[in-house]
């Protein structure tokens, strides 16, 4: 029977559902561990999405194991990784002369985040002028189309291949068959490197991780129905109407090729088995670290000082002094895209909260989403300077920074098709604020989880959404929230409280469909609604719930299912290295 390691919520009837170990107990069962693990993803050192939120809280999980033998291969990108990355030559010293002579570019260092591990960043510009010949291999050897190829396939492609690079000279220059070594490869773009690790090495074991198809976000993203036709789809047919041949035809491949495939929830699983066809090998859950949670009273004075910041902007901006006691502030965040990650959703339900007499406070919402941002309005900055309260607003009172596209911006449009002005009389106030929070915004100038303790409910009610790490954040600053069904860690959250989770459990579950818009965004407001009427009581009782809820996600819970992930490459590395030298 084909072995899977899948947690209690996402067990199905043909799967084998794996008890709970502790690292010991995994490895007296006969597990077998890595002696090296490289792990590359176009996300190490260089902070873009959700993956690097995976790989860089985890980071430190697998470093206390192995002890600098995960190395992790990111993209070398200049000023781009220097917040992430601290370089050091003396790691690994030998060997860059080595790789140096092959004509590798490099730099090693350690990855900036708990733990420290070494990162070994590749410069992989110099492929470019092979990328025909790259490509050819590619065709001849897995039938990857690369032909349709456009955007940032080529740069990622070429990063994939010099990261694999990477790994090939290290192995030869240190390693041996007598080490067991896993690849893993994070996403579509490390491909093409997982494909020529598994010809050229096929002793090193390969895993492969899709935390999003590029065929359903895109199915997602352009607004069709995923869900109930999901079975009816064919990934091939829809990338090509999608125009997205070569991206899905890497991954596809790739996940039929490598010794282990796996995903971040069963969600996503649903999607590799019929867009891809290929079932997920693993599910594996991402967990978080919650080092960066501050405690005691260090945690309520960033509160409090977070509470200042957001009430100040919104008296510089709105020209309303709000109270703390009688406002509740409420956000959502992401990525900037419009439908998957419930934006529209979340700013109908703020709509029609406006209406709402169950409301028993004033409601100060942001939309924190990082836009086409120009830079920071320079008449909000100089209230925010001269220390004063106002009592008029400013022009346009719904956005905290200057967009290059203010006419064609999907919050701005749908507000303002809503009418939605931020009236002095007006109840809810929605903010949206287009800029990462990097400290250095020009407006707040607080970093995201400096920012987000000062929240009283969070608000992610994603349409597409594979696992979903902004909800598991908030909850780790004890800030309750509300997400869908539609996301992993929503479907986590049910399995753990044993039933549709309320906002009393800490984290308020929606049911959400293809079709189900107005509903979700009426269960929002009604649930933000019976928030402001909680009792102080209540509002601590559902914080205290939110907080516990995430300790039970750290990775060191969760770390389990890669490990078992580990095995099951290494073995079918071993049996596959068998076979080629038994026809060889």
């Amino acid at each position: 029977m084909k072995f899977y390691a899948m947690c209690p919520f996402l067990c199905k009837e043909n799967l084998y559902l794996c008890s709970v170990f502790t690292m010991s107990e995994l490895m007296t069962k006969g597990i077998i561990s890595p002696d090296y693990i490289f792990e590359s993803s176009w996300e190490v050192c260089n902070k873009v999405g959700g993956i690097y939120t995976v790989l860089s809280t985890r980071a430190k999980t697998l470093q206390d194991t192995l002890k600098d033998k995960i190395i992790f291969i990111g993209p070398d990108l200049g000023e781009a990784n220097k917040l992430y990355f601290n370089e050091d030559r003396n790691v690994f010293k030998d060997w860059r002369a080595q790789a140096a002579a092959e004509g590798l570019s490099v730099r090693t260092g350690r990855w900036n985040v708990p733990g420290e591990p070494v990162a070994i960043l590749v410069d992989f510009s110099q492929y470019y002028k092979d990328k025909n010949e790259i490509y050819t291999r590619l065709w001849e050897c897995y039938g990857v189309d690369s032909l349709h190829a456009y955007g940032d396939y080529d740069e990622a492609s070429m990063f994939s291949y010099g990261a694999a690079k990477v790994v090939e000279s290290f192995y030869d220059f240190y390693l041996d068959e007598s080490k067991k070594v896993i690849y893993h490869g994070n996403e579509w773009m490390t491909g093409l490197g997982l494909l020529y690790i598994n010809k050229k090495l096929p002793q090193i074991a390969t895993l492969f991780t899709t935390h999003a198809t590029s065929i359903g976000r895109s199915i997602a993203g352009n607004n069709k129905p995923l869900y109930d036709y999901l079975f009816a789809y064919n990934g091939d047919q829809m990338a090509g109407e999608l125009n997205m041949q070569s991206k899905h035809s890497i991954e596809k491949q790739t996940a039929k090729y490598v010794d282990c495939f796996t995903t971040v929830s069963e969600i996503t699983a649903n999607e590799c088995k019929e867009l891809l066809d290929k079932p997920v090998d693993f599910v594996l859950p991402n967990g978080f670290e919650n080092d960066f949670v501050p405690k005691g009273t260090l945690f309520a004075d960033k509160r409090a000082a977070a509470r200042r910041q957001i009430f100040k902007v919104a008296n510089a901006l709105l020209g309303v002094e709000l109270d703390d006691a009688d406002t509740l502030i409420v956000s959502t965040s992401g990525r900037y895209e419009f439908r998957n990650k419930g934006v529209d959703v979340y700013i109908e339900a703020m709509n029609r909260l406006l209406r709402d007499n169950r409301l028993n406070k004033k409601i100060l919402a942001f939309i924190e989403v990082p836009g086409w941002v120009g830079e920071p309005r320079q008449d909000l900055v100089e209230r925010l300077k001269s220390g004063l309260t106002y009592d008029t607003p400013l022009h346009v009172p719904m956005i905290t920074h200057w967009l290059h596209n203010m006419s064609h911006d999907n919050v701005l449009d749908m507000m303002k098709y809503l009418d939605m002005q931020n009236r002095k009389d007006d109840n809810v106030k929605l903010i949206f604020l287009p800029c990462y929070l990097n400290g250095n915004d020009g407006i707040f100038n607080m970093k995201y989880y400096d920012l987000v303790l000062g929240n009283d409910m969070c608000i992610y009610p994603s349409y597409y959404e594979p696992w979903g790490y902004t909800p598991l954040e908030a909850i780790a600053f004890k800030v309750p929230c509300i997400t869908s069904d539609l996301a992993g860690f929503g479907l986590w959250v049910n399995s753990e409280v044993g039933h549709p989770s309320e906002i009393t459990d800490g984290v308020k579950v929606i049911h959400r469909t293809d079709y189900n818009y107005s509903e979700v965004a009426d269960k929002i407001k009604d649930t933000v609604a019976e928030f402001s009427n909680f009792s102080p009581e209540e509002v601590r009782t559902s914080r205290d719930n939110a907080e516990k809820l995430s300790r039970k996600a750290l990775w060191s819970n969760f770390i389990r299912y890669y490990y078992e992930a580990y095995d099951f490459a290494l073995r079918r590395a071993e049996k596959r290295k068998a076979e080629q030298i038994k026809h060889s």
